[in-house]
């Protein structure tokens, strides 16, 4: 049981946050997008080029599922807006989340072969992007036991 001591996750399943369940699809599907790009641009196979369209995709997907549990804990958590890390995480997830919206948009009305020459920087960004925030994240979790039972 989780103690009050620690900021809590206000969206949990058996005391376990489930914001920090989710992160990990965002991160594998906007990874393997920059992958995807880099290897379209290394070898000029489409393949590659429809492959990152679809991770973009479903990482726009996983992000808005993700951002919504992780906006929740945020607002209805005062020790957890307390934190400049979490002010940070907040503000860089925004951002990764923009370039993407912006990046599909690209991609899609250009057609997802077309773009991604061209728009392989975005996904560079949001990969950039998730580092930090996983920094953030990380200093959340290790730095100020947000989500973390002391028992």
């Amino acid at each position: 049981m989780q103690t009050a001591s620690n900021p809590r996750s206000t969206v949990q399943i058996a005391g376990h946050p489930v914001h920090v369940m989710l992160v990990p699809f965002v991160i594998a599907f906007y990874t393997g997008c920059f992958a995807a790009d880099l290897a379209f641009a290394y070898t000029g196979d489409e393949f590659w080029a429809r492959g990152a369209y679809v991770l973009l995709i479903t990482g726009v997907a996983a992000s808005a599922l993700a951002a919504t549990v992780g906006l929740l804990d945020f607002l209805f958590e005062p020790r957890i807006r307390a934190l400049n890390a979490a002010w940070w995480h907040f503000a860089g997830n925004a951002a990764a989340a923009l370039v993407s919206i912006v990046d599909l948009y690209l991609r899609w009305r250009e057609g997802a072969a077309a773009g991604s020459h061209d728009y392989m920087w975005m996904s560079l960004v949001v990969f950039l992007l998730l580092l930090f925030n996983g920094w953030m994240g990380w200093s959340m979790v290790y730095k100020h036991h947000v989500g973390v039972a002391d028992a």
